[in-house]
């Protein structure tokens, strides 16, 4: 990968090794004991995904009060609308939301149809009504469904001025969110949301889709407790598992060990052949074996897919496909999604060719700039926060990508490293600008959106690289590549990948990365685009893959790598991938 300045570091993460042998005395492999202890797991327990050791719904501030609202709700065949958002986190949770709550009511005596009718959801356009539960939005589910109670998924923390509209029409609204709140909350009849002041549940990192699955654990004990069911008839909410994991690993929030059981559960139910069939429409549409389904499916493969339906058009044919419950029906749907998809990446390598010169010049530039702001006005909105993603990967310094808006505004998303807080440079940005410039902006640390005025875009670039080194330690903008340092070459084997793989690795939880120093017997390209490498190390012989390169290598070289099984060897045939050249 280039960077700027051409200097990536490695560290090794810190050994623990009184936790690594407690581990071992508890009967884990060795290789997975100094994984878990470097990732902070102290002990067997912890690394278990059992789904009875969830952390508890009670914990969650208003969830209680949530849960019997909606059990009333229920009981009297009011409408229900859930209103979703646009990113796969807020789909799955919608979908999740709606099924959820559907097997509720039918669990009451309410027939297929009627489940329908009394529950159902409204996503929004982002084009037109921008993100969360605006007043536009509350009047939009007014005049097409006529709702008693609105539930927000993954938003609806700072729609204030949304739940008041829907107070004024006489819709109940509750809040299920997991983003940070702002100085005043909404006035909904509850909030469930792990962030919001007060709330002592430990798991701060639950997606939104995690959120509404607590909140349908929360109803179902409520309607249990009533006597509508006991444990053994009760619906099988956890059956919506393969949904939350989508949503979980998909929103890229941290995997704890609460998040880490919720994916496990849902990728076991994948495996099994028990997904919902949108979800194995999704996996066929991506080429992907759902029988051997992985964390890195849902986050490279299924993800990308109903976020196109978001990014470009309307989410809503995401979230039907996710609802569908004939496969046909999914199939359909999921080959759209994939058309989307296909679109999306068209549309973004068109914008990664039109951002290539600006690129080139931050590359050459001896002191280049703290932060890289790009802007092209045949852009596309929805593509933006991909775009600036690839920039910030490649040339590892926040980025913010801007197309043209409405009324001489544009919009911006960008993406952070490390280190450097983006809502908070944004926000310095924003006070050091002409007052009006940049009405709007928000997000968090590695990922923020903003508009600004046209005319203001040559000094946003300015004071956006200096707000990054006014609030930034400068050794956030050099690349540093942590690893597990080195292992056994017998370890590198199909045996270690089947263990490495009973695990669930992600965003805060890294997948393995080693470090070791290999001979370099051959070199060859692929399509004149990748690499393969024959490697030598302590007598064993390796395949090696290092994609999106094509240098040579040394005759002896450091390399931080995965390896995984050959899949078009087949048999326990493994090849290495090569992720850094140290």
């Amino acid at each position: 990968m280039n960077t700027l300045n051409n200097a990536v570091q490695h560290r090794v993460r810190t050994p623990r090794p009184q936790v690594e042998a407690v581990l071992r005395s508890q009967g884990m492999h060795p290789l997975l004991a100094r994984l878990m202890a470097t990732r902070g797991v102290d002990t067997q327990a912890e690394a278990e995904t059992k789904l009875a050791d969830l952390i508890p719904p009670a914990q969650l501030k208003g969830i209680d009060q949530a849960a019997e609202i909606l059990a009333d709700a229920l009981e009297a065949g009011a409408r229900i609308v859930i209103v979703g958002d646009y990113d796969c986190d807020g789909a799955t949770a919608t979908a999740v939301g709606v099924r959820g709550l559907r097997m509720l009511l039918q669990s009451l005596g309410a027939d297929e149809e009627a489940a329908k009718y009394h529950i159902d959801f409204l996503v929004p356009n982002r084009f037109e009504y921008g993100y969360g539960l605006s007043p536009e939005i509350v009047q939009l589910a007014a005049q097409q469904f006529e709702p008693d109670l609105l539930v927000t998924v993954d938003n609806g923390i700072a729609s204030v001025d949304g739940v008041n509209e829907a107070n004024e029409l006489g819709i109940g609204v509750i809040v299920t969110d997991h983003h940070l709140p702002g100085e005043q909350l909404p006035q909904a009849l509850a909030i469930v949301n792990p962030n919001q002041p007060g709330c002592e549940f430990p798991s701060k990192s639950i997606a939104g889709v995690g959120v509404m699955f607590y909140v349908l654990l929360a109803t179902r004990a409520v309607l249990r407790e009533r006597g509508v069911f006991d444990a053994a008839s009760q619906p099988r909410i956890d059956a919506l598992l393969d949904l939350v994991a989508l949503g979980t690993v998909a929103d890229v929030v941290k995997l704890d060990a609460n998040n880490r059981r919720l994916v496990a559960h849902g990728l076991q139910r994948i495996r099994a052949g028990r997904a919902q069939p949108g979800m194995l429409a999704l996996f066929h549409e991506a080429s992907r074996d759902p029988r051997k389904a992985t964390a890195a499916d849902m986050g490279f493969a299924l993800g990308p897919r109903l976020n196109a339906a978001g990014r470009l058009a309307d989410m809503a044919i995401g979230i039907r496909t996710l609802l569908a419950d004939d496969a046909a029906e999914a199939s359909a749907l999921a080959a759209q999604l994939g058309k989307m998809n296909e679109e999306r990446k068209r549309i973004e390598a068109d914008m990664k060719r039109d951002a290539l010169e600006d690129i080139e010049k931050f590359i050459s530039q001896d002191e280049p700039a703290a932060g890289i702001v790009v802007a092209h006005g045949t852009w596309h909105q929805g593509v933006i926060g991909i775009l600036a993603s690839r920039i910030k990967e490649r040339l590892y310094r926040p980025t913010i990508a801007l197309a043209p808006g409405d009324d001489g505004f544009w919009k911006g998303s960008g993406r952070s490293v490390q280190g450097v807080h983006l809502r908070d440079v944004l926000d310095l940005v924003c006070k050091r600008l002409p007052e009006g410039s940049m009405p709007k902006f928000g997000g968090h640390a590695m990922a923020a959106g903003l508009t600004i005025a046209e005319g203001a875009i040559e000094q946003f670039k300015i004071e956006f690289a200096k707000a990054i080194l006014d609030l930034s330690d400068p050794s956030a903008l050099t690349q540093v590549v942590e690893t597990d340092g080195s292992i056994p070459a017998d370890y590198i084997a199909a045996s270690a990948v089947d263990l490495l793989d009973t695990q669930v690795w992600g965003q805060g939880f890294p997948a393995p990365l080693f470090c070791d120093e290999f001979e370099v017997l051959e070199h060859r390209l692929l399509k004149n685009a990748h690499s393969k490498f024959t490697l030598r190390r302590d007598g064993k012989t390796f395949v090696a893959l290092r994609w999106r390169a094509v240098e040579a290598l040394p005759a002896k070289v450091k390399l931080a790598y995965r390896f995984e099984r050959d899949t078009f060897t087949g048999g326990d045939a493994v090849q290495i991938i090569v992720e850094h050249v140290l």
